[in-house]
């Protein structure tokens, strides 16, 4: 018989376990749905060159953001090794917390999307980076995101290699993709390649231009023979 057998003992839970165990509620047409976000995977220094190559594009994005005269927000478990790459322009740059008024379940979707553009507490641009992950989480999450706030005005991007570019455009054009009560993501969410996110990078009045310039370099399905 075990030790443990012979003497019980209590292991307390942590804040964290306990947060797990509490269900999330949305709210339906017909009453209150318990819903399932799972967690963000961690991001770990010995996933080598591919997860080197997601990190850095995510600071280039984020510096992208920034000389437009965004709020950045980068993933808390992200944000130690995107700050190797990109130094913010002043100390109010990057968020700490998400100034925005969401409910706890569209809050715990957004704080692990991978860099968000904010002004005035609003969501302008989010941005999945997928180098070599599941496109299909990434957009499984910007779809969760509109599904829960059909009316916020958020432009969404995949940004990805250019070999992934059809296979991006194809996940987007996903049916299930296009019943979403704000429009077809088709519509709503662009792809944009690693190629022209460094391209507007470089660009030397990027702090003068509009934000409208990201139509430049976007793709969208519905527009686009992939």
């Amino acid at each position: 018989m075990s030790a443990q057998q012979v003497s019980l003992k209590s292991y307390a839970l942590s804040p964290s376990d306990r947060k797990k165990l509490q269900p999330s509620l949305v709210n339906s047409e017909s009453g209150p749905v318990s819903v399932s976000i799972p967690d963000d995977e961690l991001h770990v220094p010995d996933r080598s060159a591919a997860e080197a190559g997601h990190i850095q594009m995510q600071a280039t994005v984020a510096e992208i953001g920034d000389r437009m005269g965004f709020k950045i927000w980068i993933p808390k478990n992200d944000r130690q090794r995107v700050l190797e790459f990109w130094h913010p322009t002043s100390n109010t740059v990057l968020l700490e917390h998400l100034p925005l008024n969401f409910d706890q379940v569209t809050l715990k979707i957004i704080e692990n999307i991978d860099v968000l553009w904010i002004r005035r507490k609003a969501i302008i641009h989010a941005f999945e980076i997928e180098h070599s992950t599941s496109i299909y989480s990434g957009l499984l999450r910007m779809a969760d995101l509109m599904t829960l706030q059909p009316n916020a005005s958020i432009s969404a991007h995949i940004v990805a290699p250019s070999v992934r570019r059809k296979k991006v455009l194809q996940e987007i054009s996903r049916p299930v993709f296009s019943l979403i009560e704000s429009g077809p993501m088709s519509e709503s969410c662009s792809y944009l390649s690693y190629d022209g996110v460094t391209a507007l990078h470089s660009e030397k009045n990027l702090g003068h231009l509009n934000d409208s310039v990201l139509d430049e370099y976007a793709e969208y399905a519905q527009d686009t023979d992939f």
